[in-house]
């Protein structure tokens, strides 16, 4: 029996101005299901992600657990849905360990006060994430890569049925990366944990995910599993690039197409003033 989705969404359309940037976007996400939002920039994605946390006020309908959007306390939808968003920040002077504890804000009793069910929850994140040693640093002294996996790691700390994450992956590189699609992999599975992820990288994301979504100029033009979405007829109009696809043992992949540019066409085309 398919569980009820977490998230569902409908017909959703939203403005800036006089520039419509999601059209008719319907979107839903289960339990235990790791969905990819792909398309280039301009395409949307960061809009739909805050719509459907209210960050945006957009028509449509919203539900979370068959409850509309509208219906639901801000503090007991941040108990149930955490959300990254593509900037995120710290206060001046924070450390690891502050920015992790941060996550636990809806769960707080009154004047702030922390509970060993509190303290139990941001060392078990941190150690999944590999942050132990961090702890007392402050987030001043971080690569932009370790800043980027202490700001998934409070999100974490939320304890959330739903993660939203607009560019997760962002400053990682490529082993840190595979890591992070790792753990959500694990926690969507093993948890029963949503996940809804922006992501720029088709290829590495499409591995990890279940399902993918290609937003263009605010619309879904296709989604399914990565063989139904990795194709360059598919993918071309999307990005304005020619693109091939390629098989190899772990799945399918693509790639756009690229014309070697001859050093003496390169010498030629700068010649001129």
């Amino acid at each position: 029996m398919t569980p009820a989705p977490l998230l569902n969404a409908t017909s959703l359309c939203f403005a800036y101005g006089q520039r419509a940037v999601l059209n008719d976007v319907s979107i839903s996400v289960a339990p235990g299901e790791l969905v990819a939002l792909l398309g280039p920039n301009g395409s949307g994605k960061s809009t739909l992600i805050k719509t459907l946390l209210g960050l945006l006020r957009a028509s449509g309908n919203i539900e979370w657990d068959a409850k509309p959007l509208r219906r639901w306390r801000r503090v007991d939808l941040a108990r149930r849905v955490a959300y990254l968003p593509q900037a995120p920040s710290h206060a001046a002077g924070d450390r690891v360990i502050d920015v992790l504890r941060l996550g636990r804000a809806p769960y707080w009793r009154g004047f702030g006060l922390e509970s060993t069910q509190d303290e139990q929850v941001v060392r078990q994140v941190a150690s999944d994430l590999h942050l132990n040693d961090l702890l007392s640093r402050p987030m001043s002294e971080l690569s932009g890569g370790q800043r980027q996996l202490v700001y998934v790691g409070r999100c974490l700390v939320q304890e959330p049925r739903a993660l939203l994450l607009d560019e997760p992956a962002t400053y990682l590189d490529l082993r840190h990366q595979v890591e992070l699609l790792q753990l959500l992999k694990t926690l969507s599975r093993d948890r029963s944990i949503g996940v809804l992820m922006a992501s720029h990288d088709l290829n590495l994301t499409a591995s990890y995910a279940d399902r993918l979504l290609v937003l263009h100029e605010g619309r879904i033009v296709a989604q399914g599993n990565r063989d139904a979405v990795l194709r360059p007829e598919i993918l071309s109009p999307v990005y304005g690039l020619p693109m091939t696809r390629i098989n190899h043992p772990g799945g399918v992949m693509v790639v756009p197409i690229v014309t070697p540019t001859s050093p003496d066409s390169v010498a030629s085309g700068s010649a001129g003033g």
